[in-house]
This record gives structure tokens, sequence and C-alpha cells, in this order.
């Protein structure tokens, strides 16, 4: 049962990351009025990356948060 819950921590984690990397990349967009969405696309790349590196981290160390 805790490896469940690591687990399906670690992914709503990753959602978290992403989901707010994606609205930052949007908020910048309407910032700079880019006339395609470069900005979002970047960001959520990048944020996609970050929420890997998080989770891969925490698999390889094993980083047990409460």
């Amino acid at each position: 049962m805790d490896a469940y819950l690591k687990y399906s921590g670690m992914a709503f984690q990753m959602g978290i990351i992403i989901l707010i990397g994606a609205l930052v990349g949007k908020k910048l967009d309407a910032y700079f009025q880019t006339e395609r969405p470069y900005l979002t696309a970047l960001m959520a790349l990048l944020s996609i990356l970050a929420a890997l590196y998080v989770t891969l981290k925490d698999l390889f160390t094993g980083n047990n948060r409460p």
C-alpha cells in the first residue's frame, strides 16, 4: 500500500509541474503577444523535463517524502 501511495503521489507531482509550466508559458505568450504559442510549447517541454528529473531523482535515491 505504501508503494501505491508513493507512486500515485509522484504522478500528481509530475502533473502539477507540467501544468504550472504550461500556464506560465501561456501567460508569457499573452504578455509578449506572440502570434503562435512558442513560449507555451517551450515551457511545457521544459516542465516535462523538470518533472522527469524530479521523479527519477526520487526513484533512484530512494527519497521517501511524507
